[in-house]
This record gives C-alpha cells, structure tokens and sequence, in this order.
C-alpha cells in the first residue's frame, strides 16, 4: 500500500485539474454566503453540497470502496498507487461532469434537490478527498468489513435523509415516482 512521489504528485495535480476545470466552469470557490462550514445539515438547502462535508460525503467514502474493489478485479498487476490514480482521475471526472448543467438539471429534475444548483469548488474537492480515504480504508479493512461499512452509511444516510448513493444512482439513470414520493415524505 505504498505510493511514490511521483504518483502523490500526480493525485495532487488531478484534484487539482479538478479544482480549476470547476472554477472556470463558474462554480464558487467557497459557498455564495460567504463562508466556510464543517457539516452542513440542511439538505433541501442553496448551501448543500457546499461545504467540507454533507450528508453526500458517506457516499464518495463508498466510491473509495468501489472503486478500490474495481482496480483490483481489473488491475491486479497494477501497484497500490497507480490503483489510485486511477480511482482519482474516474472521481475527478465525476466531480466535473456532476457539476455541468446537464447533469445539474438532471438532479433538479429527478430528484428531491430543487435548490442544488452544483457543488462549490471546495465541497468537490472535499468529495475527492473522501474517496482517497475510502480507497484506502478498503486497502486496509477486511472485505466484508467494508462491505459492512458501505451498507451501515448507505442505510445511516438513507434513515436520514431518505437519500444516498444507490438511490441517487436509480434516480439519474432511471427515476422512479414511488421513490421521489418517499423522498418527499408523500
């Protein structure tokens, strides 16, 4: 589980990329209120997925899993960083396209999230984080401890707020009325 300079310096250039790509693309550094929250709670809010951590964040922490688990099907010849290279250029990329108008108003559209207008450059930088340290969690945990994982904060988040990463993922590709209903407390 080692990773050189060289592929550090390449993870770093590509949350960078990242960064800069969303910037140029309009979306704010910081939160549009002007400042800088650890947790923001609220998620029909302007400021979700806004600040360092939301209730989306368990899901990039489940990318980390997926990803990890992927790479290593795929790639088992591949050293541990250059796995998470890879993992880093497919979150990144993710990052940018979530954050286009296309996919925004996809959200808008099929989902509970009126008020998403996409993340601040900061909240996506976060996301990438989190999937590194999912990644790497999955490098250390057993198997079925990160299977576990993965379902507790699928579940913790669904309870929550009735959302997450699966129910995200059926609502962009194939939204279903009964779910949005019980998004919606219907």
């Amino acid at each position: 589980m080692t990773v050189t300079r060289t592929q550090a310096a390449i993870v770093v250039a590509l949350v960078a990329a990242a960064a800069i790509i969303l910037y140029a693309m309009g979306h704010p550094l910081i939160c549009k209120c002007g400042f800088v929250k650890l947790w923001h709670f609220d998620v029909v809010s302007a400021e979700n997925s806004q600040h360092l951590f939301d209730w989306y964040t368990p899901s990039h922490v489940i990318h980390g899993f997926l990803f990890y688990a992927l790479f290593w099907l795929i790639a088992p010849r591949m050293s541990f960083g250059q796995r998470l290279i890879l993992a880093v250029m497919v979150e990144a990329s993710w990052e940018v396209v979530e954050n286009t108008d296309f996919v925004i108003n996809k959200y808008r559209e099929a989902t509970v999230s009126l008020d998403y207008y996409g993340d601040s450059v900061l909240n996506s930088v976060s996301d990438i984080a989190f999937m590194i340290a999912g990644f790497f969690l999955a490098a250390r945990l057993p198997v079925w401890l990160s299977v576990v994982l993965a379902i507790a904060l699928e579940v913790f988040v669904g309870v929550m707020i009735r959302d997450g990463l699966t129910l995200n993922v059926i609502m962009l590709v194939w939204p279903l009325d009964q779910i949005l209903q019980w998004q919606q407390g219907r």
